[in-house]
């Protein structure tokens, strides 16, 4: 069962949407969202190398020349998304920003999926499937909506 694979997500999906938060509140704070930004990924960049040095065995990285250089775009990707991110919060809030970047990563899944992108399984979009996402877009819609004052 695949039942507790699905809570250590969804608590992984609330340690991202606290750590999003701590950063944005960073650059608030340092008023200068792209030096918070920096400096987590400066701490993240160490503590990744002490998180990998733990597991490194000889000849680990003898493998990278069979990766595609565009995979490797993936750590640039993620500090992008991180800053735009840490700056979005503190300008919408950090529901809005967590509720509609989680309806951006299930639309982004389900293609990937549907396609088998990035040697994911290959799980063809149903009619389910939209009707699910449609549902969820307008939850994003009610969910973000502000009436004006």
């Amino acid at each position: 069962m695949k039942l507790p694979l699905y809570a250590l997500t969804v608590f992984l999906g609330v340690v991202l949407a606290v750590h999003l938060a701590m950063n944005g509140k960073v650059g608030a704070v340092l008023g200068n969202a792209r030096v918070g930004n920096a400096l987590f990924w400066c701490i993240g960049a160490f503590g990744a190398v002490v998180i990998g040095l733990s597991g490194w065995q000889s000849g680990a990285l003898g493998p990278l020349s069979q990766v595609h250089p565009f995979l490797l775009t993936a750590g640039l990707m993620g500090a992008s998304l991180v800053f735009a991110i840490a700056w979005l919060i503190p300008q919408a809030g950090a529901g809005p920003v967590m509720i509609t970047l989680i309806a951006g990563q299930i639309l982004g899944g389900m293609v990937m999926s549907h396609f088998g992108l990035l040697g994911s399984p290959v799980q063809p979009v149903s009619l389910t499937n939209l009707l699910g996402a449609l549902v969820m877009m307008a939850g994003v819609a009610m969910a973000t909506y502000i009436p004006a004052q």
